[in-house]
């Protein structure tokens, strides 16, 4: 009997990609049926890129947005490095929306889980200089 081979790294990353896409789709119909209206959905810059920019009244949210099977290891997944990253675009967002600026602003993480609402992290950390 022929053992089942084995995915090939380029077969993961697409996998971990079509999950990425699809955990931020969730992650933006949760935002909406919230309140929240969506401005940016994975907005590149050169320093990275925010998986989506919402706004709700004064507030306007850079939110990553985590796939894992628990909430402690999508919490790891959110490091010093992707913080900064997130932050530098940020930085980028307002100086190209300066309206922004008259906004509260903040970093918000949404994890998805399999069988699980989504959960929002209200400020779950603070821009890096």
């Amino acid at each position: 009997m022929a053992r089942p081979k084995k995915p090939s790294g380029t077969e993961k990353r697409r996998k971990a990609h079509a999950l990425g896409l699809s955990a931020e789709t969730w992650a933006a119909w949760y935002l909406r049926l919230t309140g929240w209206r969506i401005l940016k959905h994975r907005y590149k810059t050169k320093s990275g890129e925010i998986d989506l920019i919402a706004k709700k009244r004064k507030t306007v949210v850079f939110v990553e947005v985590k796939a894992r099977k628990n909430r402690r290891s999508a919490l790891e997944a959110v490091t010093p490095a992707s913080q900064k990253r997130i932050s530098r675009a940020a930085r980028i967002f307002v100086t190209e929306h300066p309206k922004a600026g008259f906004f509260t602003l903040r970093f918000d993480v949404i994890i998805i889980r399999p069988w699980a609402i989504p959960e929002r992290i209200e400020n779950a950390f603070e821009a890096w200089e």
